[in-house]
């Protein structure tokens, strides 16, 4: 609680929320990451929105109470109080007794919050802790419902009228048994009565097992989940224990559906922002529930204000692939990573560069090239000189990586901090004479280009590929952000290996601008799959850049089913058909493990990662992959992030998809 009380401080203070009463409930200020900000926001949002629903749904009655489970040093009451909304409502909450008192003697201590309240009446009287006209706190367990029922009589609580139960990441924390009761005891005892929960959802991804984890060291473990996994089965569980209606949504939704527009846009640019991965799956762990029964007309907040289209989990999975990790790079360090670059430079050697991850036991940009060869069927790490004249250009996140010739790549984009300027382009050279298992040492080069053609190529989540126009060799580079634009459409042809910008003609339709997509060379074109698009929306179109008698053409490539809409995953091309490795969408349900998409038919099908024999979580958004077309092995080098607030999270080592089983050559 004092926790999230100082998150929440936090984001007011930067503008996520018009709260002031919260830096006097949650004391000290310290600024949180915007990741952070956001969670909080979301989490009060939601709770809001419910509530004034309530109010206003009931503002003709006489009289309606709340009643807040596990307050904590919430500021619900004196908000609404401030704003207006209290006429006829009694706003009581109910937390552990030592909680209780904190909280009283500190509202008595504020001048600010003691006038909102107003007269006390029959103060610290046992467990009633404070007493307002319309604002008691109780000190109570919560799991002790007779004596819970016995304090809020004593309190003045009234049965017979509307009540609206609020349970904040409350139930999760109980027994199953206890909070079930809890549910069943509210629906019986009270004829016309509202419950609000927002709490944790799917345990079972990786995402949801770094969760699991973290609340688990914090010696609270979350009870729900196993019993109540998803955002149905939270809903059968109320419908089941006497409420009649019961609406649930998890906070992707939430935010699309029932945050205006023009309030999603103000919050998505109050401060610089580049975590979206671990946005949308925090996003995707926490659901907001409202169940009611009783109520004329009847209570319904999470009714969408736009719909939104929902895509349905993959139709059922077509099979499982087998992941592994490999015999001889356990415990190698400068692997763990993610938004690193990861590119073949000949065959069997591996060249990855920057990312953020671990170095020397340290959580840094990573300044280290890390070279992978296969000697006699095993992967082995080569060590590697590098001479970078300035290290900075080393330090890169986002960027991409592309080989020219076993002795020349080409760094494009990548960023240092989410507000910094472009990173310029970098040769990487690796010596003519280097033997079988790669090169021994890097030479790194700055690329000078004229000044504005150098700019436009400041970005970072685009793609670079190898495109063919009338023989001759290009890099095409495509979409991406950049400090200024949230998300870019546009394109550069630049011919090789000069690298000067060439204007070449395309028509068709251009693809929705995008970043954190996809890109393969295909037939001397390119393949553009998924990606964020705008308003922070995954995506879950197809392109195809083909080229012309004079130029390209965009194309759209339908797939049947459509393409659950996904970023931050990884892509290849075998044989006509296109796979898609992980990512992030907005329902933890569906979580992509690798898609295969058949080019000449659209037919896309969805095959489950099977991670039985990894001894951690498999991350598969912000990794790099590698696709071997003679073994049909496919290895995945990072990924991971940072999961909110419950820790980093990188894949410790590389694993090896076998896709021998779903690429049957015909």
């Amino acid at each position: 609680g004092a926790r999230s009380a100082l998150s929440a401080s936090s984001a007011a203070a930067r503008g996520y929320i018009q709260d002031r009463f919260l830096r006097l409930l949650a004391g000290r200020r310290r600024r949180r990451a915007p990741l952070i900000h956001r969670g909080y926001y979301i989490r009060a949002r939601a709770v809001d929105h419910c509530v004034q629903d309530f109010l206003l749904k009931t503002q003709s009655l006489p009289r309606t109470q709340i009643i807040s489970l596990g307050a904590g040093f919430d500021s619900l009451y004196f908000r609404l109080k401030d704003m207006g909304l209290l006429h006829h409502t009694v706003v009581y909450e109910v937390d552990f007794p030592n909680v209780a008192c904190q909280k009283a003697t500190l509202i008595k201590g504020v001048k600010e919050l003691s006038t909102l309240v107003g007269d006390t009446e029959g103060e610290g009287l046992g467990a009633i802790a404070f007493s307002g006209k319309d604002y008691k706190l109780l000190g109570v367990d919560l799991s002790e419902l007779s004596e819970l029922e016995r304090i809020l009589e004593e309190a003045g609580l009234n049965n017979e009228i509307p009540t609206l139960f609020i349970a904040e990441v409350v139930l999760t924390y109980m027994e199953n048994p206890r909070s079930d009761a809890l549910i069943q005891w509210a629906a019986e005892h009270f004829p016309q009565a509202c419950f609000l929960v927002y709490e944790q959802v799917h345990p079972e991804d990786a995402f949801g097992r770094v969760m699991q984890q973290h609340f688990s060291q914090l010696n609270t473990a979350l009870h729900s989940l196993a019993q109540y996994p998803d955002c149905e089965a939270q809903q059968r569980r109320f419908l089941g224990k006497g409420w009649t209606e019961c609406s649930v949504m998890n906070m992707n939704e939430f935010f699309t559906c029932c945050i205006p527009e023009d309030e999603q846009q103000r919050v998505q640019t109050l401060e610089p922002f580049d975590e979206y991965e671990e946005w949308h799956l925090k996003c995707s762990h926490y659901f907001v529930l409202a169940a009611s029964k009783g109520m004329e007309p009847s209570w319904t907040p999470l009714l969408p204000s736009m719909t939104v289209p929902r895509h349905a989990g993959p139709v059922g999975m077509a099979g499982s692939v087998p992941a592994a990790v490999c015999a001889r790079l356990s415990g190698i360090p400068g692997l763990r990573r993610y938004g690193h670059h990861s590119v073949l430079i000949k065959p069997n050697v591996i060249l990855t560069t920057g990312g953020f991850g671990e170095e020397d036991g340290q959580h840094c940009r990573m300044r280290n090239f890390h070279v992978l060869s296969k000697q006699a069927g095993y992967w082995e790490p080569v060590c590697v000189r590098q001479n970078i004249p300035d290290k900075r250009w080393g330090e890169r996140l986002y960027h991409t990586v592309s080989c020219l010739s076993d002795t020349l790549a080409l760094v494009v984009g990548g960023r240092t901090s989410p507000s910094s300027a472009g990173l310029g382009m970098l040769w990487l050279k690796f010596p003519q004479t280097c033997n079988a298992s790669g090169p021994d040492d890097v030479a790194v080069e700055l690329v000078s280009l004229q000044p504005a053609a150098e700019a436009a190529l400041w970005r970072w989540r685009h793609s670079t590929t190898e495109i063919t126009f009338k023989g001759e060799q290009y890099l095409f580079v495509y979409g991406g952000r950049s400090a200024l634009q949230p998300v870019l459409g546009d394109w550069y042809f630049l011919h090789t290996p000069e690298l000067s910008h060439t204007a070449i003609a395309v028509e068709g339709p251009v693809p929705e601008s995008r970043h954190s997509h996809s890109a393969c060379s295909w037939k001397g074109g390119v393949l553009i799959a998924g990606g964020l698009g705008a308003a922070e929306q995954p995506l879950g179109s197809v392109f195809l850049l083909r080229e012309l008698e004079h130029g390209f053409q965009w194309q759209t490539i339908e797939t049947h089913p459509p393409l659950v809409p996904r970023y931050s995953h990884t892509a290849h091309v075998h044989e006509g058909k296109l796979l898609l490795v992980g990512g992030v969408c907005f329902h933890a349900s569906s979580v992509p493990g690798v898609s295969v998409i058949d080019l000449m038919t659209g037919l896309c099908l969805d095959y489950v990662i099977n991670v039985e024999h990894l001894e951690w979580p498999l991350m598969l958004h912000n990794h790099s992959s590698i696709f071997l077309p003679e073994e049909k092995e496919l290895l995945v080098i990072g990924g991971g992030g940072n999961c909110f607030s419950f820790g980093t999270h990188l894949n410790p080592e590389p694993v090896s998809l076998s896709l021998s089983s779903i690429l049957v050559s015909h």
